[in-house]
């Protein structure tokens, strides 16, 4: 690899990086600049991108290596630096390893000048390099593949090869669903409210904080066409929603929400991802990305059933002041009194407290 530098970006390299990002096989959505705009809008996140240059200042000058970064607050005091927040996928995209290594040490080297807790890498694949210098002030470089796990599957060329392809039991549901209750699924922007409302549902239920419903509208607004919200109705009844974004020739379900008993009685999310993805055929997608998910959890199992293989995320933490990885997740037993307290709140009062709370948990 010729000589090159890493330099911090600016917003006037986002349409070269954002090319650059596109044409590599490690680059997703979450890599886009877009995403950190409406991150930085909606939840005052800091941009702290690095890109790696090669060429000189004339017109050889070409980008060779992106890490999107953003400086986001922690709950109680202090400060991460992510890659990339609020996404699921993240971590340098570069022509090489050597690049690979050498963003990784400038995102190492910017933490401790920021004094973070640690520099989080959302990486899918594991990085091909052993890590950072190994200097007495070298934050520890840890993996952590085992937590989260992401679905991805290749969708068929004809539309009625998606039911047919589903396994039998889901099969079943969803032609159920359609034939039987009359589920359809509609798309239109101004469904909005609706994804927002029913998305909240699910978290309170969760017992977690749910994101503003500012940045569902930011969103839709920054990406334009590449994202959509679909709607699943049974008569005038909504019972599912999704918000939805294309990368490339591939589709991701990323924010959803059901209602009451929807799963229940009438199947909606079986029919909602069978639908989307017959949606997703239609318009000639290749791929259909249904977004990650916690090992162990219902949503795994749910994925899993619709026919849909794991895939082990390989996500890199960089330590610089923290002296162990984040636990503060769903899957440790000790946020369960939390998770129960919040989940018998008045559905007013968690709107209100998550929409302080949201930024801290990204």
């Amino acid at each position: 690899m010729s000589a090159f530098e890493v330099l911090a970006g600016l917003p006037s390299d986002d349409e070269v990086r954002d090319d650059f990002v596109r044409s590599h096989e490690g680059g997703s959505f979450f890599h886009l600049s877009a995403w950190q705009n409406v991150i930085e809008r909606v939840f005052g996140h800091q941009r702290k991108d690095l890109i790696a240059w090669a060429g000189g200042e004339d017109d050889t000058r070409r980008v060779v290596g992106v890490l999107p970064l953003m400086q986001s607050p922690r709950l109680l005091i202090g400060r991460n630096l992510i890659s990339s927040p609020f996404g699921v996928y993240g971590g340098p995209v570069a022509e090489s390893p050597e690049i690979d290594a050498a963003l990784v040490t400038a995102a190492g080297e910017l933490g401790r000048k920021l004094r973070t807790g640690r520099v989080e890498l959302r990486t899918r694949k594991p990085l091909a390099f052993e890590g950072t210098p190994a200097e007495a002030n070298a934050p520890k470089d840890i993996a952590q593949g085992s937590l989260y796990i992401t679905f991805e599957g290749d969708l068929p060329d004809k539309v009625e090869d998606v039911l047919a392809g589903m396994p039998k039991k889901a099969r079943a549901e969803a032609r159920k669903a359609r034939n039987k209750h009359g589920l359809v699924l509609s798309q239109g922007r101004w469904f909005v409210d609706d994804l927002f409302r029913l998305f909240l549902r699910n978290k309170h239920q969760l017992g977690s904080p749910c994101m503003p419903p500012r940045l569902f509208t930011e969103m839709l607004e920054e990406f334009g066409t590449d994202a959509e919200v679909h709607l699943v109705r049974r008569g005038k009844e909504a019972v599912a929603a999704v918000m939805t974004f294309s990368y490339g020739d591939t589709l991701l379900a990323y924010y959803a929400g059901t209602a009451e008993g929807a799963d229940r009685q009438y199947s909606a999310s079986n029919f909602m991802y069978m639908a989307l993805q017959e949606w997703a055929v239609e318009r000639g997608y290749k791929h259909f990305d249904f977004g990650r998910s916690r090992r162990d959890s219902g949503a795994m199992s749910f994925k899993t059933r619709q026919g849909f293989e794991a895939q082990d995320l390989n996500y890199r933490y960089l330590l610089i002041k923290d002296k162990h990885l984040p636990s503060f997740t769903p899957s440790n037993p000790k946020t369960a009194v939390l998770r129960e307290t919040w989940a018998k709140l008045p559905v007013p009062v968690v709107r209100w407290m998550s929409s302080h709370l949201a930024q801290y948990l990204p």
